[in-house]
């Protein structure tokens, strides 16, 4: 069944991939779906073992590299975490590629594409299965490849191109980082199987090693070179720049990539390897810092953006800093659960976007929609329920999710926890209020489209919106069913057993009253109040801009990531390379190397060729002084 699950989405890619165009776009859509489908159902089925059976499993299907100390195996481990990861991947993976029938109705590729979102899928389970850092490794880059085809699918737009090769770029600059956290593991245990390394890391602790000029705990290296993965991955702040360029890409790639796997392989890396950040202070001070600074960075500039998937993606990098402190704060299955409820409402609100998006004929700009709830009344309630659960309105999934990670901050005594549980309370409100900003903007007030007639909108075919009827289950259900199993104080012990390490158990104590019901009432408050900013009182929002302008500019620039990063590397390169093509190649190698040597064989050919006269005493001089050369050169010897 394992097997299934893992290579059924492979075959479906094959098959689509290489004979989609004899078996025909039909075709290729219903295998594709199917075949993930089915590895969703068998996921659930799996799912169930565990909470029902304590089921576990570690199936070897074949050994990879034997090699001294070396021992890697090609795996499929099932336990709690793993099974978790296996339901959120391959059921919204499976909506997606019916979802995506429907979207891509119109394309000529449409086998091509369905085959990139079963090998997407397919790396994504081989990363999630693994019992060893090399097997994660395979499957964390492949689905770097597969988001740089699904990125820049649409290969003739030069903006899709550019972005495709930004996602790229910036991820090896983080898999750079956790290829060297697997190679100090490695140096330190002469093994990278799991089970070895967690069980060999306490000898770890006071292990000291010169990194840079610096001694520091080896664990402490480890920890934060495994995380400069994660944040490549994750789009944590630093390595962010290429989540909403990747909005380029067809809205379903959108709603894979951003909700249910590859930006939430980082998380579950830092999960997964729970064992060696429990020994790591400054590891988990770190993922903290870094997560609850996405989380505020991603919020203020989701307020002032305009394209409605990227106001999604930066929401998106928002949230998997909420996981991340989640994790810094060694809540980590807190930090899960809120990935199992992220991956339903925000791949719902990416399809919606998609929906809202088809019915425009393309345009993303939310600027130029409006009034069209009772034209997409369909996709608008879709977009409230996700909108809701998003913004953690009472009892939907992201109320459950997203506030237990503000209270256990809060209770946790580490130097960082009050500092993320305050973030999380503002992150909160900002999202409240962007993200009403895009319901209202999208669906609310005038018609602002001067090349579409309102009349010719309507809601998207049955085939788009039936995924998204499934999504919205998860949205409103998922967080009050799994709340108990995910974060209870027995019953989440039960379940993870030992997929999950806490060195020190969870606080169970209850925050004050004030504190629980302080961030459902501000984000509530929010939406009245985000109303009358966006639809009533528009003006005042002109004003705040207008006195407010460098801060505004500041949040519409992306705090000039960008352009910084642009400056300090590709300039700087590209001016290097200019230097050194002009004055090192040009005026020295090429100088002194082939082209000096051409010229020289040149001139001494010119000089060869007056020899060649025809008269027969400058032949006979010639050969006398050859001979008298040859003379010499053998007395001399």
């Amino acid at each position: 069944m394992e097997i299934l699950i893992v290579f059924l989405p492979l075959l479906a890619a094959i098959i689509s991939g290489f004979f989609g165009n004899r078996i025909g776009n039909k075709f290729s859509e219903i295998l594709t779906s199917l075949f993930v489908s089915i590895s969703a159902i068998l996921s659930i089925y799996i799912f169930y073992d565990v909470i029902i059976n304590n089921y576990n499993s570690n199936i070897i299907i074949s050994s990879w590299i034997s090699s001294g100390t070396l021992d890697v195996n090609w795996s499929i481990k099932i336990d709690p975490l793993s099974s978790v990861m296996l339901v959120v991947v391959t059921f919204v993976s499976s909506l997606v590629h019916i979802y995506s029938i429907g979207y891509m109705h119109h394309d000529p590729h449409k086998p091509r594409f369905m085959s990139y979102l079963s090998l997407f899928t397919f790396s994504m389970l081989v990363l999630v299965t693994s019992d060893n850092f090399l097997q994660l490794f395979f499957g964390w880059e492949g689905v770097g490849v597969c988001s740089y085809f699904l990125i820049g699918f649409w290969f003739k737009k030069q903006s899709a191109n550019n972005a495709a090769i930004k996602a790229f770029i910036v991820n090896r600059v983080g898999d750079f980082g956790l290829a060297l956290g697997v190679f100090l593991i490695f140096y330190y245990f002469g093994t990278i199987n799991y089970n070895e390394v967690f069980n060999l890391i306490p000898n770890l602790v006071s292990e000291q090693i010169n990194f840079l000029g610096f001694d520091v705990l080896a664990v402490d290296l480890i920890c934060i070179l495994l995380f400069i993965g994660a944040m490549g991955k994750s789009a944590q702040i630093f390595l962010h720049t290429w989540l909403p360029d990747a909005m380029e890409g067809p809205t379903p790639v959108s709603a894979l990539i951003h909700a249910a796997t590859m930006v939430t392989a980082g998380v579950f890396l830092v999960v997964r390897c729970s064992p060696i950040y429990e020994l790591s202070v400054l590891g988990l001070e770190i993922v903290t810092f870094i997560g609850m600074s996405t989380a505020f960075f991603a919020a203020t500039v989701a307020l002032v953006q305009n394209d409605i998937k990227k106001i999604i993606a930066y929401s998106t990098c928002s949230q998997l800093g909420y996981m991340f402190f989640a994790a810094g704060v060694g809540a980590y299955n807190v930090a899960m659960f809120h990935l199992f409820t992220h991956a339903f409402f925000k791949a719902l609100l990416f399809l919606g976007a998609g929906s809202v998006i088809h019915s425009f004929k393309d345009e993303q700009d939310i600027k130029n929609m409006g009034g069209v709830w009772k034209k997409l009344p369909f996709t608008y309630i879709m977009m409230i329920i996700g909108t809701l659960a998003l913004t953690g309105f009472p009892f939907l999934s992201g109320f459950y999710s997203k506030d237990a990670i503000i209270e256990f901050a809060y209770l946790e005594k580490g130097s960082l926890s009050n500092y993320a549980a305050t973030i999380g309370i503002i992150t909160a409100i900002l999202t409240s209020i962007y993200s009403w900003r895009l319901i209202f903007l999208t669906f609310h007030g005038n018609f602002n489209n001067k090349k579409l007639n309102i009349n010719d909108l309507h809601d998207s075919s049955l085939v788009m919106l039936i995924p998204l009827i499934l999504l919205s289950l998860g949205a409103i259900f998922s967080g009050i069913l799994f709340k108990e199993l995910f974060i209870g104080s027995e019953s989440s012990k039960l379940f993870w057993k030992d997929s999950i390490s806490f060195l020190e158990p969870l606080s169970t104590n209850h925050p004050p009253i004030w504190f629980l019901i302080l961030t459902p009432s501000l984000v509530t408050i929010a939406i009245p109040f985000s109303y009358f900013l966006f639809l009533k009182k528009r003006y005042i929002i002109d004003q705040i801009v207008k006195t407010n302008y460098p801060i505004y500019f500041f949040l519409k620039k992306k705090w000039y990531f960008d352009e910084l990063y642009d400056f300090i590397f590709v300039k700087s390169i590209k001016n290097l390379g200019n230097f050194l093509w002009r004055k090192i190649d040009n005026l020295i190698i090429d100088r002194f190397g082939p082209d000096g040597i051409s010229n020289m064989v040149k001139k001494c050919s010119l000089y060869a060729v007056k020899f060649q006269s025809g008269f027969i005493y400058q032949y006979a001089f010639i050969m006398l002084l050859g001979f008298s050369l040859l003379l010499t050169f053998l007395i001399i010897k």
